[in-house]
């Protein structure tokens, strides 16, 4: 696959007729693991889900593995965030991670033996074999978030897109989706992940794509910066997307305004 996993230009998205994030030109590469981080209001949310076809492209053009989001979405494993997660439903962890094969079948059909493994390898993959059985609602919060991670992962979906995976786990959860996303990195998954931990874009993600509020209220979010990790996180750029809070960046502080998301 040469062509861009994912390629915008002029792109806007938003909700109802209402832009909440414009201006977006810039290419994802196979195999990138692009950090998209931004305060409140940036639009973070909105981009992913323009990226699966679920939010309205507003102005310019999109194309997702090669094509357009909705056609695309078959190739796109999605973590939703957490506190947008139903847990009262009476599902073990195995059926919601099968949940994630359904639209790859036709109606009724049966997911059979192979899907049977592949359910199976994903649960392995983010340790929770000993879980499998469990009601997904008395599994901790880390243990669900990393159920719906092999949702997505079960498929074997070229393009991840992760939204907060990290909100609210401790540093077990965190250090093993941290060595997963370094893992599906390693193996050539393009994946953009939501987050507000520059820590996590440090050591897991080879880009990042910083998202700046409006300058006046009701504004659209908008880039601050986008690239390799290493030349697009700067302390300008941080500057920019934040405003007024506290942002540490390799030792350095950053004194901006607005709310971290």
């Amino acid at each position: 696959m040469t062509e861009s996993a994912v390629s915008l230009r002029d792109a806007a998205f938003g909700y109802a007729g209402l832009t909440r994030v414009a201006n977006l030109t810039l290419d994802i590469e196979p195999g990138s693991a692009v950090a998209l981080i931004g305060p409140n209001g940036s639009g973070k949310s909105t981009l992913l889900r323009g990226v699966l076809g679920l939010t309205e492209l507003t102005r310019g053009s999109i194309t997702v593995l090669g094509t357009d989001p909705a056609s695309a979405r078959r190739g796109v494993g999605y973590l939703p965030q957490a506190d947008t997660r139903d847990v009262s439903l009476p599902v073990t962890l195995r059926q919601v991670v099968t949940m994630g094969l359904y639209r790859h079948l036709r109606p009724l059909q049966s997911i059979g033996a192979k899907g049977r493994r592949a359910v199976a390898a994903a649960i392995e993959r983010v340790g929770l074999t000993a879980q499998t059985h469990t009601l997904f609602g008395e599994l901790s919060g880390g243990q669900q978030q990393r159920g719906v991670l092999a949702r997505a992962l079960v498929a074997d979906p070229p393009l991840l897109l992760l939204d907060e995976p990290f909100n609210g786990l401790d540093r077990e959860n965190r250090d093993t989706l941290l060595t997963l996303m370094r893992d599906l990195r390693d193996e050539g998954r393009t994946i953009i992940v939501s987050t507000h931990d520059l820590e996590i874009a440090q050591q897991a993600c080879t880009h990042v794509l910083l998202l700046a509020t409006g300058h006046e209220p009701g504004q659209p979010g908008h880039p601050a910066s986008f690239g390799p990790l290493e030349t697009a996180l700067t302390l300008e750029a941080v500057e920019h997307a934040f405003q007024d809070v506290t942002v540490e960046l390799d030792h350095h502080t950053v004194t901006t305004g607005s709310e971290l998301e």
